[in-house]
């Protein structure tokens, strides 16, 4: 099995860039970045700009905001190192479009225990903080939490990133 590394921060702690240099880490002719944002507004567009500036040429973008598991077993090859980001945003689309969450976790499990190549994935820890006032964000904390739960069992190494510092947990 490929190693699996999950990466876990909050917003703008330096998540994205930590996962994006451990994936440059390994010995791969291709780098896939796996994006599971909808741009919906101006704002979301500035990030995904600011994300694929960083990043720079050398990566090649598959868009998979629903399919997310589907996108890895078509893309993970020995050869290629994949950088999925982020699995908050996989998990809003899920939710927002009704989807058996359960189910597509594990989808998403077997499709990485299943995967050729290393792959890096980026999360949102969005459980440290109060609880929210309102059903469907409670509802996203908790299965965010469950979500991340899963993939940090199956990972081979995980990572807490706050004010860009890295904390190995595993």
């Amino acid at each position: 099995m490929a190693p699996i590394i999950f990466v876990l921060g909050g917003a703008r702690s330096g998540k994205s860039r930590f996962a994006e240099e451990r994936a440059r880490g390994f010995a791969a002719t291709e780098r896939i970045y796996i994006a599971t944002a909808e741009c919906r507004d101006e704002e979301m567009e500035s990030r995904i700009a600011l994300h694929r500036a960083r990043r720079g040429d050398d990566w090649r973008t598959i868009e998979a905001p629903h399919r997310l598991a589907e996108a890895l077993s078509t893309e993970a090859r020995d050869d290629r190192a994949i950088l999925v980001d982020c699995l908050t945003l996989w998990l809003t689309n899920c939710l927002l479009a009704d989807a058996d969450l359960d189910a597509e976790g594990d989808r998403l499990a077997a499709a990485l225990v299943a995967a050729d190549g290393p792959i890096v994935l980026v999360s949102n820890e969005v459980g440290l903080s109060i609880v929210p006032e309102n059903a469907l964000a409670r509802r996203f904390r908790d299965e965010a939490g469950r979500l991340n739960q899963k993939i940090a069992a199956l990972a081979d190494e995980a990572w807490f990133v706050a004010a860009g510092l890295p904390l190995r947990l595993k």
